[in-house]
């Protein structure tokens, strides 16, 4: 079973001192992130220099509108609204009423409610709805990280959805490192996940559509610029 500590693809000691001299986490930010980690599924929560690390390049690209796949109980939303202008908007996506209830509790404490349009049902049902709506070519940042198996259709849309110059952010790129060819019993094993992710990696790699930057922050993230 992987552990919480080998998120991150460095020791302990440098990733305290990472945190001790360059991050800027808000109080409130940092209660979200103590309250999530009660959570069984805490994992799931992005880590804390990433989400700094999504906030400043929102304010790096000027972002307006914003799309995000994979809510859970808020922080990467948060991180990215705050980091926006008042009349900034920001779809999230996301399946659970429990997790979101957190997140939207977060959000009115912050301010930045009325920046967030949340979303409860399936993602690609929503990238539809925005496509359909003639949203296409108008988005200027995303982050993806829900479901893995639908990783493929997630990249797809978002990238019909961006503007040339928007930037998606893919995050779980390593999948705990098992997207790495290894143990051939492990290969040999039904991992849905890591197939989808590692296939995916290749493909994005091999996409003239974007220029790309694979980065060691957390399980991996992928950046992609749409040309």
């Amino acid at each position: 079973m992987t552990s919480k500590k080998d998120r991150l693809p460095f020791s302990t000691a440098m990733l305290e001192y990472i945190r001790a001299v360059s991050l800027r986490e808000s109080k409130l930010l940092q209660m979200l992130r103590v309250e999530t980690a009660s959570d069984e599924m805490s994992i799931m929560q992005i880590t804390p220099e990433q989400g700094q690390f999504m906030a400043l390049l929102v304010k790096l690209l000027g972002a307006k509108k914003t799309l995000e796949i994979g809510t859970y109980t808020g922080y990467s939303t948060l991180c990215v609204a705050q980091a926006m202008p008042d009349d900034s908007l920001t779809v999230a996506c996301d399946l659970s009423e429990k997790w979101t209830a957190i997140a939207r509790r977060y959000w009115q404490q912050a301010g930045v409610d009325h920046k967030i349009d949340l979303r409860l049902q399936p993602a690609l049902q929503t990238l539809d709805e925005l496509i359909d709506d003639g949203q296409a070519g108008s988005y200027d940042f995303a982050f993806i990280d829900a479901d893995k198996t639908e990783y493929d259709d997630y990249y797809e849309k978002t990238l019909a959805l961006l503007r040339p110059g928007g930037l998606m952010a893919i995050d779980n790129v390593f999948l705990f490192g098992s997207v790495l060819a290894g143990d051939k019993q492990q290969e040999n094993e039904p991992n849905p996940d890591r197939d989808v992710v590692r296939a995916l990696n290749i493909k994005i790699n091999n996409d003239a559509r974007v220029d790309i930057s694979m980065l060691p922050i957390a399980d991996g993230l992928t950046l992609a610029l749409k040309k």
